[in-house]
């Protein structure tokens, strides 16, 4: 399956505020969002791209000869690194899986595909999720299912692992998948794998710490009136979105009369967009996702 961008038109209407300007697609994939903003913008317009998968960059690099565009390899985190002088008319951030990562079985994103048990955005890095898996405590195993999947039988779950391990260890999705079946004899429309599957995915990738020091970099990298716009897929991105960009409030000496003050650095220009019914119906992948509109001061 392609990959289908979610909140397309949404997004870019936000984003291209100035048609001439010089943009930055943080989440390149398979550059979805890219293609239509090159589409949109003027001849004097500029486009950049960051992706820590390899095989997007590659994607990017053979596809696209457009000269107003060039792509990076490296973790967003490393912004400030990558751009250290240029300043950006808006920046897309889009944090959902790319599509051709759940369909493609060797990257192990997937526990409807049997392939290796990896789940690394970026392979030359990092151990891969059957290596965790196969290393971790017991608690700790528990304690990222329950943290980043919300999966309240996380122990159970666990302690399935820490069986099956001690008989061979991991090598597949597919073991993983029937561990927790067997685990959970859970039926219903959510598949009981979903949940541990996200949060082992979030925890390889340290996909919130990186976000986080992301967030913390974007303001450098913006113009005066630069738009961030950040499409999120589940409640703890999207918690952390929120909260960093929501104003700073600090507490002034008591004796002061009004002793409390009001640290503006962004604007929220929409607070919340969700897909229409018609885009999940089109694509049921899109039913989760959340976007956020923010204006730098």
């Amino acid at each position: 399956m392609l990959h289908v961008p979610v909140l397309l038109e949404e997004s870019l209407g936000f984003l291209l505020h100035d048609l001439s300007g010089t943009y930055l697609d943080l989440t390149f994939g398979r550059g979805s969002h890219s293609q239509v903003i090159l589409n949109r913008i003027s001849p004097h317009g500029r486009l950049h791209a960051v992706d820590r998968d390899i095989e997007a960059v590659s994607f990017g690099e053979d596809n696209i000869t457009d000269p107003r565009f060039s792509i990076y390899h490296s973790n967003y985190s490393e912004i400030d690194s990558l751009f250290p002088q240029q300043k950006f008319d808006g920046v897309l951030i889009d944090l959902g899986t790319c599509s051709t990562h759940l369909d493609d079985p060797d990257r192990g994103f997937s526990f409807q595909r049997d392939g290796l048990l990896d789940m690394r955005m970026d392979t030359s890095k990092g151990f891969s999720a059957a290596e965790w898996l196969n290393t971790a405590s017991e608690k700790e195993i528990s304690d990222i299912l329950y943290q980043y999947g919300d999966e309240r039988a996380s122990r159970k779950i666990a302690r399935a692992i820490v069986d099956f391990r001690a008989m061979r260890p991991f090598k597949t999705t597919i073991e993983l998948t029937k561990v927790i079946e067997t685990a959970l004899k859970r039926t219903g429309k959510t598949h009981p794998a979903t949940k541990s599957f996200q949060a082992i995915r979030i925890h390889i990738n340290q996909e919130l710490h990186h976000l986080r020091i992301m967030l913390s970099k974007l303001h450098n990298a913006l113009k005066v009136g630069g738009i961030v716009v950040i499409i999120s897929f589940h409640s703890l991105e999207d918690r952390i979105v929120k909260n960093f960009f929501k104003p700073e409030i600090a507490q002034l000496p008591k004796d002061i009369p009004i002793n409390t003050s009001v640290k503006e650095t962004y604007k929220s220009i929409k607070k919340k967009i969700k897909p229409s019914s018609n885009e999940i119906k089109m694509n049921p992948r899109s039913r989760s996702a959340v976007m956020r509109v923010f204006s730098k001061l």
